[in-house]
């Protein structure tokens, strides 16, 4: 198990830019069991806790309607990543691979996502299963699941389809 903050062999960090490109909001807070990325499960799972995604005024009203939908698709912001390693030894072997090649926490933009089960939404605060973050970790968005969704507009010639190399 990797210990916070550890460059294992074969890993390499780069330097930070000094600013950065663009700025977030953070537009409310994850409730979660857990403290630590040590305990925390490196994928969320449809039976796992309930956890509580706590929305800020003002973007609570953006919440009506969200309770039609039976899976949202959840993007927070990694606040305690690490954001320098551009390879990484997931299994610690001696091996790595590219930072963009893995589902890390560790990346340039720690920005993480996860598909919850929506359980309930009591006024600004939506219950879900299904995270793999800290506790307190803040929110980005909120979305319906993508793939609840079809089309809008039929294929359109020159669109990529399943098979074009």
């Amino acid at each position: 198990m990797v210990r916070e903050n550890e460059i294992r062999r074969s890993e390499i960090a780069v330097a930070l830019p000094a600013t950065p490109d663009a700025g977030l909001y953070f537009i409310g807070r994850i409730r979660t069991p857990w403290q630590s990325r040590l305990v925390c499960p490196r994928q969320g799972r449809a039976d796992g806790p309930i956890c509580r995604i706590e929305v800020f005024e003002p973007w609570a009203a953006a919440l009506d309607g969200i309770g039609a939908y039976g899976r949202l698709e959840v993007l927070y912001w990694l606040h305690l990543s690490r954001r320098d390693l551009v390879r990484q030894s997931p299994a610690n072997d001696g091996a790595s691979r590219g930072t963009f090649s893995l589902r890390t926490p560790v990346r340039p933009n720690p920005i993480g996502t996860s598909i919850a089960t929506l359980v309930d939404v009591e006024g600004a605060t939506v219950l879900v299963r299904g995270l793999d973050c800290l506790d307190e970790t803040p929110l980005l968005d909120l979305k319906p699941d993508r793939t609840l969704f079809v089309p809008v507009a039929p294929p359109q010639p020159g669109d990529f389809q399943v098979g074009d190399a």
